[in-house]
């Protein structure tokens, strides 16, 4: 959770609750501020985490799923497999937060990295941008700009780790449209769905979060995968559009207040 930028949970737990999820956070890390900007704390919360889902045991809290994103440590994915074990009929969402253009974040390191790509064998969504989907599968980052053939190539590495379905997220051509790949362990890379979005002149923190949440707001509120990721694409571009209008927004996080009413209406 981060105190000032909207990110991570900051963006998780109201999107998600518009979309009408009972959101449970389980905390992996505290920051001051988001890792855009120069100066921030950061404490990790690992050491409290099992005594935390301790309680929830003890007072008998079920979960339909468990959508895990930035963790604090590499222990921290052993906290994750808990909850598979302990709650084996939730969905497992993962957005493997590790890091984008190219360059881990820089709380991250290669153990912590590693460490994370135990959770893509049995999640039924994974959601990597393309630096996250090169660091999972081993290869170097190829840029934003890649092919139809190489999309193809990365979607089947990413099931072949064991990921029930796979949403790439973040493929720009430079002709004005950003372009997000789903498919699933029955179509292969060869069968992916194309989505695209109208690229705007100017990147904002925090817009994968948002993405990721929507998304997983809309698989809960019984859409399918495809029109999902379709419907994350678009809030996240009219939240961004809105958000060019907020003093410091490309440090400041995507503003999406304005357009939860798009999720809310899928439970309406």
């Amino acid at each position: 959770m981060c105190g000032y930028g909207k990110c991570s949970l900051t963006a998780a737990i109201p999107i998600l609750s518009a979309a009408g999820c009972d959101v449970c956070p389980v905390p992996t890390a505290l920051f001051s501020a988001h890792t855009k900007y120069k100066v921030f704390t950061f404490h990790d919360t690992t050491d409290i985490l099992s005594g935390y889902l301790d309680a929830w045991q003890k007072e008998n809290v079920d979960l339909d799923g468990v959508y895990s994103g930035f963790l604090g440590s590499a222990d921290q994915v052993a906290i994750i497999q808990r909850l598979y074990r302990e709650y084996p009929h939730a969905l497992r969402l993962v957005d493997p937060v590790m890091g984008d253009g190219g360059a881990m974040y820089p709380t991250y390191t290669t153990e912590l990295c590693d460490a994370m790509a135990a959770l893509t064998d049995g999640a039924d969504v994974l959601m990597p941008n393309l630096t996250e989907a090169s660091i999972l599968t081993k290869r170097d980052y190829p840029g934003q700009n890649i092919d139809d053939a190489t999309v193809t190539e990365i979607l089947d590495s990413l099931l072949a780790l064991g990921a029930m379905s796979v949403v790439l997220k973040g493929i720009d051509r430079d002709d004005g449209t950003l372009r997000n790949y789903v498919a699933t362990t029955q179509s292969g890379g060869a069968g992916k769905v194309e989505l695209s979005h109208v690229k705007l002149p100017y990147m904002i923190h925090g817009t994968g979060d948002a993405f990721a949440s929507a998304l997983c707001g809309a698989v809960l509120a019984g859409r399918g995968l495809a029109e999902s990721a379709r419907i994350a694409g678009e809030f996240v571009r009219h939240a961004m559009e809105h958000t060019r209008n907020q003093p410091n927004f490309e440090e400041r996080g995507v503003n999406f207040e304005l357009d939860l009413a798009d999720l809310t209406s899928l439970v309406r």
